[in-house]
């Protein structure tokens, strides 16, 4: 399956088996609108099927990541909708995040300026973050009358960054500085602004050029075992392993150490 680059709602640049896509709304700081949500959602369904990506950089655009659900195109709507009609849109939005984390792809968020509300949840359903000192990251639900618990934040934000710190910032809607994500554990690094898109393509590079079919195991994994037991999750990763252990590359792997190479991966 081929991925379309020519998107309507964001964009998308692919090169060298890297996807770089981003909201591209930047003079309202990349709102998202029910369009956009769909077609990401319906984008990130469809890498799962394809091999040709490897990685993805889901990056921020004219200085500022997201400010999450448009106030005129999506806020003014809902408060006019059924109730029917609201819970078909919040399941539209957690299976966004649903498709991020079942892409079988690593997705670094590059964040910069502004990413709140809906933004700051792609980044949190991202594998990896990299942001700028000037980034701010809210999860701003309460804020707008809402409850905390969107879009999966309840459940997988207290993973990166702890319960207790989780409890502050959905219960407040404050601003995450930079610097407090990179000590929490949310942002892997900080970078300056002018470093940011060539350091996490660098990231996805290094990343691409790992073996694919474990990378996937990899984030499969790491999604699947926050529900299960120690046992489970161990039987879990024998059956990955072994499974990997049949492919190709760890063949590869093998033969390019005996021979004192550095293994090419191929993904298979």
């Amino acid at each position: 399956m081929t991925l379309p680059t020519n998107v309507e709602h964001f964009k998308c640049e692919i090169v060298d088996g890297i996807a770089t896509v981003a909201l591209d709304r930047p003079d309202r700081k990349n709102p998202l609108t029910f369009e956009s949500y769909a077609e990401l959602r319906d984008w990130f369904r469809d890498l799962h099927y394809n091999d040709d990506i490897k990685a993805v950089v889901f990056a921020s655009n004219g200085g500022n990541f997201s400010s999450g659900g448009d106030v005129h195109d999506i806020i003014g709507p809902l408060t006019k909708m059924s109730m029917k009609e609201l819970l078909t849109f919040t399941r539209m939005t957690g299976d966004l995040v649903k498709a991020m984390v079942n892409c079988g792809k690593p997705v670094i968020a590059a964040i910069d300026g502004i990413c709140v509300g809906a933004g700051a949840i792609i980044a949190m359903a991202s594998d990896l973050r990299i942001a700028t000192p000037e980034a701010k990251v809210a999860f701003l639900f309460t804020r707008v009358g809402l409850a905390g618990c969107d879009m999966g934040a309840c459940a997988i934000l207290p993973r990166i960054i702890g319960q207790g710190r989780t409890a502050e910032l959905l219960y407040t809607g404050r601003s995450m500085s930079a610097d407090e994500g990179h000590a929490w554990g949310f942002h892997n690094k900080v970078v300056p602004a002018d470093e940011l898109l060539t350091d996490a393509t660098k990231l996805a590079s290094l990343i691409a050029a790992g073996p694919n079919f474990g990378n996937m195991m990899t984030k499969t994994m790491l999604a699947q075992e926050w529900s299960m037991s120690i046992e489970q999750a161990i039987e879990a990763e024998a059956q990955a392993q072994a499974i990997c252990m049949k492919t190709a590359d760890f063949e590869r792997a093998y033969n390019a150490f005996i021979s004192k190479k550095k293994p090419v991966f191929e993904g298979n």
